[in-house]
């Protein structure tokens, strides 16, 4: 059976609640990643942080990503999904498909262990079940056209 364990990238890294936005995009510079979950004192994810988060919600509107840190960010965002380590295939694509998530923290007693992203499930399932997948999870976030050409 194929479980969370399985499919997981162990080596995931996070950040703490109190570092900063500016701290948190060098880190994804350094790990050549788009994304980091943020964890509080104890290792427990509260939340995910992504580069698009950082240029949109804080150099876009005229904060400070020296001080601005990562619980301001995720404080009062929505629930973060995550699933256990022992959750098998069907359920983290349910539940990725549900929340309408690319990457899914993965805990074992509350702790992060490791995370799943789009790219570990193509790199496991078959070409078929990939393209469902983006498709289910990404295509209402697609735009419907480009501008009104011939209008």
């Amino acid at each position: 059976m194929t479980t969370a364990e399985t499919l997981m990238r162990p080596d995931v890294e996070c950040i703490g609640v109190r570092d900063t936005m500016q701290f948190a995009a060098q880190r994804m510079r350094q790990l050549g990643v788009g994304a980091l979950p943020v964890c509080d004192g104890e290792g427990h994810p509260v939340g995910i942080i992504t580069d698009r988060d950082i240029v949109v919600k804080v150099v876009g509107i005229g904060r400070n990503p020296k001080t601005t840190t990562a619980g301001e960010l995720t404080q009062g965002a929505e629930q973060l999904h995550t699933v256990d380590v022992t959750a098998d295939l069907g359920d983290v694509l349910a539940r990725m498909t549900e929340c309408q998530v690319r990457r899914l923290p993965v805990t074992a007693g509350g702790v992060l262990v490791g995370i799943i992203t789009e790219a570990d499930l193509a790199h496991h399932l078959p070409e078929q079940q990939v393209g469902e997948f983006v498709e289910a999870v990404c295509a209402q976030n697609l735009p419907t056209g480009v501008g009104n050409a011939g209008s």
